[in-house]
């Protein structure tokens, strides 16, 4: 298995949810994490719980993105791991679905995982290592009512990551996938907790350790594609 000890890796929507599950458990291995959100509160308390870099960005910002980059390998030298997690999402009929809305979910969704990819697979060529976690849904392989916008932003997020996998391979850089299905977070104005999700969702741990897994592969092993369902999970 990967040894993940002193490996610098960049979490996106680090704050809450699965992106502070992943942070805290890649920390606990070992790793030096760059936490990056938006909410600097929720960020400077993570960043001390794992002893790392906090850096507050807007991943769909390019000038933003390029400094969490910038800053990271300032800091520590060199980037290993990048896991694309933020992601924002509403479901409504396609007709009530605002413009502004449809920009908001790709702009967090698809175009954030793009330029973090953009700035960061350069760095990775150059040092012939890396490996890249994108964090989609399992709405990227099935379409469903009120799901015409987020949906859309998840197979298109796939077919990126999917697309880029084909590119990298052939310089040692790893891209691998995870589609989990619902998850216990505050995803959608939802609050984590609630007792009617205990059987249906997901637990950010658990897509945390959905992470560690294809990190944690050995050298010769690709993880390319991992579904995560609760076992009372229809799909």
């Amino acid at each position: 298995m990967n040894d993940l000890t002193d490996k610098v890796a960049i979490v996106t929507g680090a704050s809450r949810g699965i992106g502070r599950a992943v942070s805290l458990l890649l920390a606990m291995q070992g790793a030096k994490v760059v936490s990056v959100a938006r909410s600097t509160d929720e960020l400077d308390e993570l960043a001390h719980k794992t002893n790392g870099l906090a850096i507050p960005a807007d991943v769909a910002d390019e000038a933003d993105v390029q400094n969490v980059v910038d800053e990271a390998i300032r800091h520590y030298g060199h980037v290993d791991i990048l896991v694309c997690n933020a992601g924002v999402g509403s479901f409504n009929l396609l007709e009530n679905n605002a413009a502004d809305e449809w920009n908001r979910i790709f702009d967090v969704n698809v175009k954030g995982t793009f330029l973090f990819c953009k700035f960061l697979v350069p760095h990775f060529k150059a040092q012939k290592s890396g490996h890249i976690v994108g964090i989609t849904s399992d709405v990227a392989r099935r379409t469903f009512e009120h799901g015409t916008v987020y949906g859309a932003s998840k197979f298109a997020q796939d077919a990126l990551l999917g697309s880029l996998r084909k590119e990298v391979r052939p310089h040692g850089i790893k891209v691998s996938t995870i589609y989990p299905g619902l998850v216990d977070t505050y995803f959608n104005e939802s609050k984590p907790g609630n007792p009617d999700s205990e059987k249906t969702h997901l637990k950010p741990a658990d897509v945390a350790q959905a992470v560690r897994y294809v990190l944690e592969a050995p050298a010769h092993v690709v993880v390319d594609e991992l579904m995560l369902h609760p076992l009372t999970q229809e799909w």
